[in-house]
Order: C-alpha cells, then sequence, then structure tokens
C-alpha cells in the first residue's frame, strides 16, 4: 500500500509541474488569495499572498530602515512588498532555498528593465538600517553580520558584482521582480495545472480523513492510537486554519486499540445513512489479552487441523492473541463517547498480520462495506450485509 501510495503521488507531483510557464504560489507554498481587506502598504491587489497583517509587518519593517532618499527609498519598498505578488514563489526561487529578496531583473538588452541595475544606482551609498541585502553578503563577502546602518559598497565593489548576486533574467521558465507587480501578457493565460494543489489547512499526527456523509465542511481525522475528531473544514483560498478541538475527541477508542509501530487504528467508515443511525466502523488491530471485545476466530483451528497450543510463542504472547478487526459503533445521536455493538466483520491471527493488514475501509453503497488489505499487492472483499 506505501508503495502504490508514494508512487501515486510521484506522478501527482510530476503531472502538476510544469517546466513550460509559471503558476501562481506563495513562499509559504499556499496558493494566493483575495484578501478580505485590502491592502493599504503594498500595492497589490486581486489574488496575492498577503493579508493585512502582513502588509502591517511589511510597513513597519520598511519604515525601520530609515531610508533618507526618495529613488532609493521606492525600490527597497517594492522589493519588501513583492512577498505579496502572486508569483512570489518563483520570484524568491524557494525550490533554491530561501532568499532575503526575489531575483532582481537584470537584462543585458538595452530596451529590457534592467531593476537590478536601478536598485545599485538608487542605493549603493544610501545607508539603510537592517538592510535586506545584508544577510545574504555577509556570506559570499565573509564578513561580519551587520545590523546597523550599513551601504551598498561596503559590501559590492561595483553593480556587476551585485547583480551577479541578486539579480536573473525572465524567460519561459523563470521569473524576475522588475520592481512591480507582476502581471500577465494580455494574450497570455495560465493553463490549469495536471494533477491537484495542496493546501496545508492543519499540523497534526492524523492517520485518516473520511469526509462527514450529510455533505457538510465536517471531516472525521483519526489517528493510529484510535482517537476520532469531527473538524470543520475551512472555504478553499480562504487562508483559514481547519477547526478541531483534539482535547475533545468525537470517539475515543484507545481501550480497543493495539498500538505499535506497524499497529492500530487503520482506518474508519461512516454509514451513508450516519446521520439518521449514527452507525461506523472501524478497523484496528486489537489485544485479546488486553481488550475483552477482542475477539475472532483464529486462523489456527481444527477446521485446518491446527492446534494453538502447539504454536511457539513470541515474547511470551499467548498464541493468537492478536486480531484484525471491523468493530460497529453507535454514536447515540450527538453523544461524545460512541457504545460498542460488538459487530466484528474479519479477524486474523498474529502471524497473519504479519503479512496482511488492514488498511482501509470504506462504504460503496447503503449495503456494502469493502475492506482493503495489503501485504506486497493490494486487495480489497466487498461485504454485502444488508448494512
Amino acid at each position: 500500500m506505501n508503495k502504490l501510495l508514494s508512487s501515486f503521488i510521484c506522478l501527482l507531483l510530476y503531472n502538476f509541474i510544469s517546466p513550460s510557464y509559471s503558476l501562481p504560489l506563495c513562499t509559504d507554498l499556499r496558493a494566493p488569495v483575495i484578501p478580505k481587506k485590502a491592502l493599504a502598504f503594498c500595492p497589490y491587489n486581486g489574488r496575492v499572498c498577503c493579508d493585512s497583517s502582513k502588509d502591517v509587518q511589511l510597513q513597519k519593517a520598511f519604515e525601520g530602515m530609515k531610508i533618507s532618499d526618495t529613488s532609493c527609498s521606492s525600490a527597497v519598498k517594492s522589493i519588501l512588498c513583492s512577498t505579496c505578488d502572486q508569483f512570489s514563489a518563483e520570484l524568491f526561487k524557494v525550490k533554491s532555498g530561501p532568499r532575503p529578496v526575489p531575483v532582481l531583473c537584470n537584462s543585458t538588452v538595452a530596451s529590457a528593465n534592467n531593476f537590478c541595475s536601478s536598485v545599485w544606482d538608487s542605493c549603493q551609498n544610501i545607508s539603510i538600517t537592517n538592510s535586506p541585502f545584508a544577510p545574504s553578503l555577509q556570506t559570499k563577502a565573509g564578513g561580519t553580520k551587520n545590523l546597523n546602518s550599513s551601504l551598498l559598497t561596503d559590501f559590492w565593489q561595483s553593480k556587476a558584482d551585485f547583480c551577479e548576486a541578486f539579480g536573473g533574467n525572465s524567460d519561459k521558465d523563470s521569473l524576475c521582480f522588475n520592481g512591480e507587480q507582476v502581471s500577465l501578457k494580455k494574450n497570455e493565460t495560465l493553463q490549469p495545472p495536471n494533477g491537484m494543489c495542496f493546501e496545508k489547512i492543519a499540523d497534526g499526527a492524523y492517520l485518516n480523513m473520511v469526509p462527514h456523509p450529510d455533505g457538510s465542511n465536517q471531516a472525521f481525522f483519526s489517528n493510529q492510537a484510535g482517537k476520532i475528531w469531527l473538524a470543520t473544514i475551512p472555504d478553499q483560498d480562504s487562508g483559514e486554519s481547519m477547526g478541531i478541538d483534539e482535547s475533545s475527541p468525537f470517539a475515543d477508542l484507545t481501550d480497543e486499540v493495539y498500538l505499535d509501530a506497524r499497529y492500530g487504528m487503520m482506518g474508519m467508515a461512516f454509514h451513508p445513512n450516519f446521520a439518521k443511525n449514527g452507525r461506523f466502523f472501524a478497523s484496528y488491530n486489537c489485544d485479546k489479552a488486553k481488550s475483552p471485545s477482542c475477539a475472532g476466530r483464529c486462523a489456527c483451528n481444527s477446521d485446518v487441523g491446527c492446534d494453538p497450543s502447539k504454536i511457539n510463542s513470541e515474547d511470551n504472547k499467548q498464541p493468537c492473541q492478536y486480531h484484525s478487526v471491523v468493530s460497529e459503533f453507535s454514536a447515540n445521536g450527538t453523544a461524545s463517547n460512541p457504545s460498542l455493538v460488538g459487530f466484528s466483520l474479519h479477524c486474523v491471527l498474529k502471524q497473519q498480520l504479519e503479512s496482511h493488514l488492514l488498511d482501509f475501509i470504506y462504504f460503496l453503497s447503503l449495503t456494502m462495506l469493502i475492506t482493503c488489505w495489503s501485504d506486497s499487492f493490494l486487495w480489497a472483499k466487498a461485504h454485502d450485509n444488508s448494512f
């Protein structure tokens, strides 16, 4: 299963990234959004990578630089605000690592915009407190980082040296910053990416995510230990975080789940009519020595000519002590602690757990539950029991 999933993700990312054009993406790898409140400091509109809070933060940083020259001040402001550009991930070359300023356009064509040259001409002898150029210059020049006032000439001997470090050109594969918000040409349109855009909405060690069957913006999340939470998913491109309270789980099955590096709660499925009947199912590993409800027929039995008492034990464990089960639970309306119904679909012994792991379960219809197992390959089994 892991190999199949990894291959799928790699294929997805390969299709998503196209070398022939840049796509809107922020330096934090989020998609640009239309802010609820227009930016007051940075002159950016439409979809941007800054909210009003970031806009205020940039303004304070700019004011702290205490730049006396109007021309230099304008250039540095535009550089600071470039982090709000919808193409900022490309302008700052995030794939190559963090950098304090975007790639400044440095064309050798006389008729082209040479913003890097303009920055040097305007700022080379102007004092800048906490200069955004200083951190990068420290490494290249071998000097000591100076958080006080500094000149570009304190670090660079010429315009050519400065633009060699901070300059670059725009072409079909990359962008550079020319002092203004990046805009498309009149006859240029962005082709939609092949694949999927990922947007981070939360931090947490969740193993499963299942949408609420009622079609709302809620979803269930579970971890390997056996806790389930009901969370609210924010609107796409809203920039908001997922609404989840980990201190108050929807269900806590940790007493039923046997947790180890490879074992634990593997999956969950909610009946299509969950909103009315409260029925849901969980697949997990259990230890019958610790959980009375952990039951199932041992694969070593008389029907196959096997005697469990003659099986050599491992680490003082009982034969057939561990099982992989699918159990039904009832949410009992809005109860936060669902009650165990004691319904089991499938059980296997420990030896089989090492080669056959129950990965996930889901409802194909009102009456059919699919269980998916994996070892060196993936296979599924349908249980049509008129659920």
